[in-house]
């Protein structure tokens, strides 16, 4: 079981000021996960709920599966997301903008992104 969940009511990807951000809500004013990498390729910042936590070179892996993500964070990086070493956000088929967000995860995450 994971430490943190997110339960994502939408996903989106964004690009502004060179970066391109993936995001998923829970709701207005509620958590969310975010990944930020440069359009040009680099470390992927992730980030849980605030951007004091988060981090660029945390993540072990980010695994897709038809409930959403499964993330797994550097253990060495727990107190940098509230001693979390594991997110789960689930985004199921309902999550709107899901398929958008995967694809776009799939490419910045390269080694990174697995599908169960």
């Amino acid at each position: 079981m994971a430490d943190v969940t997110i339960k994502a009511a939408y996903a989106t990807v964004a690009e502004d000021e060179g970066f391109r951000f993936v995001g998923f809500v829970e709701g207005d004013d509620e958590g969310y996960a975010l990944f930020r990498q440069p359009l040009s390729g680099g470390p992927v910042w992730f980030e849980l709920n605030d951007e004091d936590f988060g981090d660029e070179d945390a993540l072990v892996s980010v695994t897709a599966t038809d409930k959403g993500l499964e993330i797994a964070l550097i253990p060495a990086m727990a107190p940098r997301f509230g001693w979390a070493s594991s997110v789960s956000v689930k985004a199921g088929a309902r999550c709107d903008g899901r398929e958008q967000a995967f694809a776009a995860l799939r490419e910045m995450l390269g080694a990174l992104w697995h599908e169960a």
